[in-house]
């Protein structure tokens, strides 16, 4: 693949220097299931049928505090989209989204930074599974084309687990668009992806191929994410680091899926990240407008960090502990 980065000043850097630290937004399908989606259909038809909801969602983050939103395009790939009928629509779904955060980015007083979503395929790479490397980089080529087309800031590629795969949508996203790339994968196999990448393997890999950010979303703990993003860090010293981790560890009750971390958790997990040099924070799964809040908050020091703690269990479980103080060294 091409390994040199696009010659074009980052919008995400440029913010960064003026900011110092920037807040991304936090879960798409709890806000739009909200707002109207239907179990089993896909969030990214909202896109067309739906754009109030989808200001919706982008205003509720943007008023929480978000520096960055964004695109209701996670699963904006053929491949995603052939499960719903839409895999003929790539290019328009996805400039559609992007126009549509667009438009609330552009209401606001502040600038805000629209970032293409760009997230896995749901196939596996041969050989392992049957998605050619060529065919995976035309379908992120689509997709990177209509987030541009749309208005997009940057491009977002998130929750990957495989190497090759986030090489492939790095190199579909630069064949048809000149914007940045930030780039996340889901560290959630004991510190490493479902694959095995550890964030050193990642830190060191994207960082050769020049992308504007690297970082951590998703994922099934929080120690392991903050574990994960001190290898990226320090695999990439001076490129930015981001961390967009679900809402503490994922619960089922019943039929119905939550998430342990409060606003609180997720606030003190921001300042710790934040002091270990992490920039740009935000979340992934369970984490809604009032965690994004409590984000913001924290970082700038607006509001005190919260006196709670995450422990490790002996199977890796991170657990959040809201009412113990953290001991203090004295």
């Amino acid at each position: 693949m091409n390994t040199v980065a696009p010659a074009v000043s980052s919008v995400l850097t440029d913010l960064l220097s003026e900011r110092g630290h920037l807040v991304v937004d936090g879960a798409t399908g709890t806000e739009l299931f909200a707002r109207g989606l239907q179990a089993g259909d896909a969030p990214e038809r909202m896109n067309l049928d739906n754009p109030e909801a989808v200001y919706g969602l982008h205003r509720a983050y943007v008023d929480a505090g978000s520096d960055i939103v964004l695109t209701n395009t996670f699963g904006g790939t053929r491949y995603r989209l052939a499960l719903h009928g839409l895999d003929s629509r790539v290019v328009e779904i996805n400039r559609r989204a992007a126009q549509h955060a667009r438009h609330v980015a552009d209401e606001q007083q502040r600038r805000v930074l629209v970032a293409g979503s760009m997230g896995p395929t749901g196939e596996l790479l041969v050989p392992l599974g049957a998605l050619e490397y060529v065919d995976a980089v035309d379908a992120f080529t689509d997709q990177a084309q209509g987030l541009t087309e749309g208005g997009a800031d940057l491009l977002w590629i998130e929750t990957m687990s495989s190497l090759e795969e986030a090489e492939a949508a790095i190199e579909g996203a630069r064949r048809s668009s000149d914007l940045p790339v930030a780039i996340t994968m889901s560290f959630d196999t004991a510190g490493r992806t479902m694959m095995g990448v550890s964030g050193t393997m990642a830190g060191e890999r994207f960082a050769a191929l020049g992308v504007a950010a690297i970082g951590a979303n998703c994922g099934n703990n929080l120690a392991d994410t903050e574990a994960a993003l001190t290898e990226i860090r320090a695999a990439a010293p001076g490129v930015p680091i981001i961390s967009k981790a679900n809402a503490g560890i994922p619960e089922w009750h019943g039929a119905e899926l939550s998430y342990s971390g409060t606003p609180e958790v997720m606030a003190a997990h921001a300042h710790r990240v934040n002091i270990d040099g992490v920039q740009i924070v935000g979340g992934c799964c369970g984490n809604t407008p009032a965690h994004i809040a409590a984000i913001r908050g924290v970082l700038d020091g607006t509001i005190p960090v919260p006196e709670v703690e995450v422990e490790v269990a002996p199977d890796r479980t991170a657990v959040a502990r809201p009412d113990r103080p953290r001991r203090r060294r004295r």
